[in-house]
C-alpha cells in the first residue's frame, strides 16, 4: 500500500475566508525575484 493512497484523491483544500490570488497579483508578487535570478546569472559570466 502506498503511504499516500488514502488521501490522493481528496479534493484541494481551500480556506473560506480569504479569496484566491489572481494570476496577475501573483506574477507580480514574485517577479522581483526573477529579476534577481536573472542578475545572478549574468554575474556568473
Amino acid at each position: 500500500m502506498n503511504q499516500y493512497e488514502d488521501i490522493i484523491d481528496l479534493p484541494h483544500w481551500e480556506p473560506r475566508g480569504r479569496k484566491r490570488m489572481s494570476m496577475q497579483s501573483r506574477a507580480a508578487q514574485f517577479a522581483p525575484f526573477a529579476a534577481l535570478k536573472e542578475s545572478e546569472t549574468n554575474a556568473e559570466e
